[in-house]
This record gives structure tokens, C-alpha cells and sequence, in this order.
């Protein structure tokens, strides 16, 4: 089965700036040289948006460097923590469209990968972290589940349509998200993965599965009744291991840095 790696919600900061306590890019180097150096083979390296915490020039400069060795091709995305111009000085190579949005398609022998820009703005409200896809950018995407014909659409953006029960993160998903599931589901052989909540879950909604990644920095908490989005957690970091088959999709998620991570026990009762 061929590979993808998937990791979401980076959050590069600038130097000597932590959250909660944590360096996002220790933690991302972290998990960056975990994902490659176990999944060399993998095809391609999704950054599944919210790169930097501010979207200053610095924080991507500072991201560049560290990707710059790594030899596994890489889709950088745009979270609602990222800003547009700035990124793509940075990235000038990422794929992006017309307009100016950071989107693309990659295509396998029996998967389409397509990445949408969920990233609402400029201009950037204060405070404004919901996503939102424009006409141009569901047109893209229109094409796009089009010509993947007989192959299954691995659709990747950064905020999730659905509801997830948490209910500061729900505020700030993406807008009108029932109408992009909607078109998802119209397409059939389809698997979306988002970002967004750090947390690893799966569901389907609308009759499309899906499936997000924590983040390697700092994690969301599982709480049904505050509407603060900035709830975090310090736990291991993560990154996703998709595995491609001819019938769809397996998506693991590996957790970085636990205690004797590479010790195993036999657990089967003894005789």
C-alpha cells in the first residue's frame, strides 16, 4: 500500500515565544524526524494548515528551513492561523490557484489527493478564526472531484464542516459546511480529513467519513460546555499515517515522545 503523512496544527512561533509552556518547533522536529525516518517511503508529506501561530514572515522563514532537508515531497496548507501573503513569499512552489488560493491535486493510481484553503481573508479580523470556501475555491473543488473519476477523492482542509461536540472549537469551523458535505457526498468514493481541534477523531457526516489529527504541539480538550477555543493540553504530539489501498483509505495516527515508545511486551495471558 502506498503512504501518505499528514501533520496538522504546527504553530511555529517565533524564537523564544512558547505555548503553554511548549516550543512548537522542538515538538514539531519532534515529530518530523519520527514520521520520516520511520516512513521514508512515504509519497508525499501533507501540513495540514495553522503552519505558524501568528502568520508573521519570521515564523514561515523559520519553517522553510527545517523542511528544506526533508526528502519526501511536501503540501504545505493554510489554517486560520496563517496569512496568505506571507506563506506564500515563503513557499513561492506551493500549489495555489488563479486566484491566489493554496489548494491543488495530486494524483496516485487509485486516489486523487486535493487540499483546499479554508483560510477566511485577508482582510483578518481580530479574533475571526472560522473558515470559509469562496465560490472560486468550490468551483476548484467541483473540477476536481470530477476528474478523479474511478479514483477515490482524499479531500484535506484545515477547518471541519461538522459539528464535533466541542463546543469552542464549533464556533469556529468552517462556514456552510453542509453544503461542502453535501458535494462530497454527491461524488461517492470519498475520505476528508481536517485539522483544526488537535485531537484525533473520526465520524462521518452527511454520509462522508472522515478524520483529523492532533496537532505535535499542544492538544485540545474534551469539553462540551466552555466556548473558550484556546483550551489546550500539553500531551504527546502525533502525526497521520494514511495507507492507500484499492478499496479506499486507512488512517492511523502515531503519538511521539511517550516514555520506551519502542518496547513491546507480549500482553497474552500465560498458561
Amino acid at each position: 500500500m502506498q503512504k501518505l503523512l499528514v501533520i496538522s496544527d504546527i504553530h511555529i512561533c517565533q524564537p523564544g515565544e512558547t505555548i503553554i509552556g511548549l516550543d512548537p518547533m522542538a515538538r514539531f522536529r519532534l515529530v518530523l524526524d519520527a514520521a520520516c525516518t520511520a516512513h521514508p517511503d512515504a509519497k508525499a508529506l501533507i501540513l495540514l494548515g495553522d503552519l505558524t501561530h501568528r502568520g508573521l514572515p519570521d515564523e514561515y522563514a523559520a519553517l522553510a528551513t527545517v523542511l528544506r532537508d526533508v526528502p519526501i515531497p511536501i503540501i504545505p496548507m493554510l489554517g486560520n492561523h496563517d496569512r496568505r501573503a506571507a506563506f506564500l513569499a515563503a513557499f513561492p512552489d506551493a500549489p495555489r490557484t488563479g486566484a491566489g488560493h493554496v489548494q491543488g491535486m495530486m494524483d496516485l493510481p487509485r486516489h486523487r489527493v486535493i487540499t483546499l484553503d479554508s483560510l477566511d481573508g485577508p482582510p483578518y479580523p481580530a479574533g475571526h478564526h472560522m473558515g470559509r470556501l469562496c465560490p472560486d475555491r468550490r468551483a476548484f473543488l467541483s473540477a476536481a472531484l470530477a476528474g478523479a473519476r474511478d479514483r477515490t477523492a482524499l479531500v484535506f482542509v484545515h477547518h471541519p464542516p461538522f459539528a464535533t461536540g466541542i463546543a469552542g472549537m464549533d464556533a469556529i469551523n468552517l462556514a456552510d459546511g453542509d453544503t461542502f458535505l453535501d458535494q462530497l457526498a454527491a461524488h461517492g468514493a470519498v475520505h476528508l480529513f481536517c485539522g483544526h481541534v488537535h485531537r484525533t477523531m473520526s465520524g462521518s457526516s452527511r454520509g462522508v467519513p472522515w478524520s483529523m489529527f492532533k496537532s505535535p504541539c499542544h492538544q485540545g480538550v474534551l469539553d462540551f460546555e466552555s466556548d473558550n477555543s484556546s483550551l489546550s493540553v500539553d500531551e504527546p504530539g502525533a502525526y497521520g499515517l494514511l495507507l492507500l489501498h484499492e478499496g479506499g483509505v486507512i488512517a492511523h495516527s502515531e503519538d511521539v515522545g511517550l516514555i520506551a515508545q519502542t518496547t513491546f511486551s507480549d500482553c497474552a495471558p500465560k498458561a
